[in-house]
């Protein structure tokens, strides 16, 4: 198969939010489709209905959007081989569903949901193999014709071979075999209210949209010999196949919600970068240039080869994400960390995602609350404290300040709302026992907040290396450590030890209301 005719499809079913598997899923098809210069193509295969919800077809949609997976054919941008909607297909699937029956390849089966209940309940009890006894099967054309035109309700059942196996070849796995008394017996094509099941619609619309390559999850192994023996009924040729590795938590099990965050919408919420999760999800189960970590999505392509995927399961270590998270968020432009951080700050936008309360993870402290800023009617920042007399207008030009200063400290893009509130409002005096260093008594804690004094009097007009040399003077002067100088200093004026660092922060606030904060400090000394 030449490279200009790659088409790959991401095709999930809309019954839930997309989840950080999926998202590998999409990630490996896009970076093969790109690497190919084929197509890559999103279809709804919709046709689960009791579990089908419109916002779940939103979210995917958004999900691609943000992560910057754009595709070729579906959705808004149409493409020559749609409705690339499963439930806008129904008149295909039934049509090929009563081909396969008149090819002798499929059969009517007219067993009622009591039957085949009986029937679940003595293979439970015997300690039986689960499945259809292929009851219908057998019938005769004449018997059929007579439940046909009685108007009976029906089914239709792939006929699987009874015996030998099926063989198909898989790029990561390599050849598989698979005896077909293994396979689902006979499973259901067509439902009787003439909605075709997943593998029928499946089967049908990779074959019509011309998809060369299947790439999905190792855990769709047991249904790939059903599949071929489909292709086989019709007389297509099928697809090439590649089983991607599994995607595991630290404990060696399948990823789930005990592990942590796994759906897209809660990594937006706890504040991760999309370059960050495209990064490490790119790495989970495969292999690029040796000694390189950072990679863009074009680079990604470039660089992804089927034979550098891994067979054995991939870890997803939260760490490991935070790690690249940081780094990402450091390589943002002052501007474009504003935009990023502003939703969490004000609590909007991504901040206000849904948060899985099972999650062992701590909820984000985000929005007004701990920021001390809102967004006003016309989306611009406010502080919500009227005392401190900003206009909307001073509020973004402190953040603007400020971004440059809490860049380097930033693990997630949620951790600014608490660094900047020292800005925005007021903050009460600590607890003495939060203010005083482990290592410094009442007495001499008041001493350093008196030469804090003069420290803030003095480097208005510093350079920050000469900032800092002269705090690692006074603090020699009066007998303490560099950070025993400064963590004092930095409760008085920022009310907490999670801030940006202290003397950018100092300059930033101002002489006058940093002195007005020291003083109102030692008056509980």
């Amino acid at each position: 198969m030449s490279e200009s005719e790659v088409r790959v499809r991401y095709a999930p079913s809309p019954t839930g939010m997309q989840h950080i598997g999926g998202v590998r899923t999409a990630l490996f098809n896009y970076l093969f489709a790109r690497s190919k210069g084929g197509k890559f193509i999103l279809r709804l295969e919709d046709t689960d209905r009791t579990r089908y919800g419109e916002e779940y077809v939103k979210n995917l949609y958004d999900t691609m959007s943000w992560l910057g997976l754009e595709w070729d054919e579906g959705g808004d941008k149409g493409g020559e081989y749609g409705p690339y909607v499963q439930s806008q297909r129904f008149d295909l699937y039934k049509k090929y569903a009563e081909e396969l029956v008149a090819k002798g390849e499929a059969y009517y089966c007219f067993c009622d949901a009591e039957r085949l209940e009986r029937i679940r309940k003595i293979q439970t009890e015997n300690k039986m193999a689960p499945g259809y006894d292929r009851n219908c099967r057998h019938l005769t054309p004449e018997e059929v014709k007579a439940n046909l035109d009685a108007g009976k309700p029906y089914v239709i059942r792939l006929k699987v071979p009874l015996e030998g196996e099926t063989k198909f070849h898989d790029h990561l796995l390599g050849d598989i075999i698979w005896k077909n008394e293994d396979i689902s017996p006979d499973p259901v094509l067509l439902k009787s209210d003439g909605f075709p099941t997943y593998h029928l619609a499946n089967i049908v619309d990779d074959h019509f949209m011309k998809i060369s390559h299947v790439m999905r999850a190792q855990e769709w192994i047991p249904s790939t010999p059903l599949h071929v023996q489909m292709y086989r009924a019709f007389g297509w040729e099928h697809p090439e196949f590649c089983h991607l590795p599994m995607v595991n938590g630290s404990d060696g099990k399948k990823l789930s919600k005990r592990h942590g965050s796994t759906s897209l919408n809660e990594f937006r919420a706890r504040g991760y970068l999309p370059q960050a999760i495209i990064n490490y999800v790119a790495l989970l189960g495969c292999s690029y240039e040796e000694g390189k970590e950072f990679y863009t999505l074009e680079e990604l392509a470039a660089s992804f080869k089927l034979e550098h995927l891994n067979k054995a399961p991939a870890v997803f270590d939260y760490k490991k994400l935070e790690y690249y998270n940081g780094n990402y968020i450091r390589m943002l432009s002052d501007e474009d960390l504003y935009k990023w951080t502003l939703p969490f700050i004000t609590g909007t936008g991504d901040a206000a995602l849904e948060i899985n309360p099972e999650n062992p993870q701590p909820k984000p402290k985000v929005g007004p609350e701990y920021s001390g800023v809102a967004l006003g009617e016309d989306g611009e920042p406010v502080c919500v404290d009227k005392s401190m007399n900003m206009s909307s207008a001073d509020v973004k030009a402190a953040l603007m300040k400020l971004m440059p200063l809490i860049k380097e400290r930033l693990k997630y893009l949620t951790d600014a709302a608490e660094m900047v509130r020292f800005l925005f409002t007021e903050p009460a005096v600590p607890p003495k026992d939060q203010i005083i260093p482990k290592k410094l008594d009442e007495a001499k804690t008041k001493e350093v907040l008196l030469k804090a004094k003069d420290f803030v009097e003095k480097i208005f007009g510093m350079s920050h290396e000469e900032a800092e040399e002269l705090g690692r003077k006074m603090s020699e002067e009066i007998g303490v450590k560099m950070g025993d100088f400064m963590m004092p200093i930095r409760m008085a004026v920022t009310g907490s030890r999670v801030s940006p660092p202290l003397i950018g922060s100092i300059l930033i606030l101002g002489k006058d209301e940093a002195l007005a904060r020291l003083e109102k400090t030692l008056r509980s000394f």
